[in-house]
């Protein structure tokens, strides 16, 4: 009888042991997106292949990247637990597609926006209440001060209190009221901005049941090996797909 009894200890600390193994080597996987069908960024390239250097660093993670739209369906999406719109540009999705991605999200689904992802969808109202605001215009490229509001986010944790760097700065039109800014754009320090003093280039909410981060940033080839660009992007990432959080 004590056997028996030991036995079957054994047996369920074995299983236990292996369920934990299991769920601490879970990996996640990541469809990172970059089909334009307008301005294409020369900087994807780029974009694409720094992800790609998130999965070669985390063994629990998965990156694929794609332009075939036909990979945003419920089937494809199923295995996925995080799109990232990388720069796209115009009508990229059809109805259907735009009816799995929706579905994606309302089922849990982490979505990341980088830069242009802002400037994409324009003839469906949802995508742009997801997103959280729309591209409205930009000056030239230059330098500005980003103001970081919050440190307790992924994203944001790497950066200092103000954060001088070289982009293409985004205006916004149809900010919704329910994103919760991470970093503000300081107009005063450089020249063309239009949203004043509350103009968000960087944020985060929960939306229909998924988790949602999109930055500004992102239209330079060089922001993808400047050192806290890549920190704040792979913050956003953590974030939507909940890492330790």
């Amino acid at each position: 009888m004590k056997g028996l009894i030991l036995t079957t200890f054994l047996s369920c600390l074995l299983a236990c042991s292996a369920q934990q193994a299991n769920q601490e080597t879970a990996v996640q996987t990541v469809l990172v997106f970059s089909k334009t069908d307008g301005f294409r960024h020369e900087s994807i390239a780029e974009g694409i292949a720094l992800f790609k250097t998130f999965d070669a660093q985390d063994e629990s993670l998965t990156v694929s990247a794609t332009e075939d739209a036909t990979q945003i369906s419920a089937l494809k999406l199923a295995d996925i637990d995080a799109v990232v719109f990388l720069n796209t540009t115009g009508d990229v999705l059809n109805r259907s597609q735009q009816e799995a991605l929706q579905q994606f999200i309302q089922q849990g689904g982490g979505f990341m926006g980088v830069h242009a992802a802002a400037d994409t969808e324009y003839g469906w109202p949802w995508y742009g209440q997801m997103i959280g605001a729309r591209f409205a215009s930009h000056p030239a490229v230059q330098e500005a001060t980003l103001n970081v509001l919050t440190f307790h986010h992924p994203s944001t944790k790497p950066l200092h209190g103000q954060w001088i760097r070289t982009d293409e700065w985004y205006n916004f039109r149809n900010i919704q009221s329910w994103i919760i800014p991470l970093i503000n754009l300081d107009e005063s320090t450089y020249d063309g901005g239009t949203n004043g003093e509350t103009h968000p280039i960087a944020w985060y909410h929960e939306f229909e049941g998924g988790r949602i981060f999109y930055t500004a940033g992102g239209h330079t080839k060089e922001s993808y090996s400047e050192p806290l660009f890549i920190d704040h992007l792979r913050g956003g990432l953590e974030y939507v797909l909940n890492v330790g959080n």
